[in-house]
Order: C-alpha cells, then structure tokens, then sequence
C-alpha cells in the first residue's frame, strides 16, 4: 500500500477530500519526522511506538575486500508495533 492509497482510503471513508485528506497525511508524516530528528518518541497507543536508538560503534568487514571497517556509533529510526496490532495481524494470517 503506497500514501496515495492510504490517502484514497482515508478520504473515502471520511468524506473528505483527496487534497485535504493528502494534506493531514503529509502533515502527519513530517511531523513524526521532525521529531525524530529531535531525537524525540512518538508514542501511538494501540499502533506502536517510533524512537530513536543509539547503535554502538562496532567492527564490519567489506565483503568483497575483507579489508575490517571501524563503524562509528549512530542514531536509527526505528518503529515498534503494538501488541494490539500484532496479534490482530496473526489472527488475519491464520
């Protein structure tokens, strides 16, 4: 499912428009966005949680070199569902 579906879905259901329904999407999706970038959580109750997480500094090695590397540490987003939303997704599976 691509934006504009979701768009699509939530302006059919709603009644809204497909342009402002674009807009709240957007709205929605760059505010998540800049406050990851403040390194801030995002807490959606009943649909997961968006945070950032510091990865430690470790050792790799270029696969085709095999020369070893020295990545730094750094911040990643990442997302975690709710309980709610994976147990709803595991019934649908079965």
């Amino acid at each position: 499912m691509t934006k504009a579906d979701i768009v699509d879905v939530i302006s059919s259901s709603l009644g809204l428009t497909k342009k402002d329904t674009e807009e709240v999407v957007n709205g929605f999706l760059q505010t998540v966005s800049e406050s990851m970038e403040r390194g801030e959580t995002i807490e959606l109750r009943g649909f997961g949680v968006f945070k950032v997480v510091e990865r430690a500094a470790r050792k790799a090695r270029n696969p085709k070199t095999n020369v070893e590397v020295h990545l730094p540490a750094q911040n990643v987003p990442t997302f975690k569902f709710s309980k709610e939303v994976k147990e709803s997704v595991k019934k649908a599976q079965s």
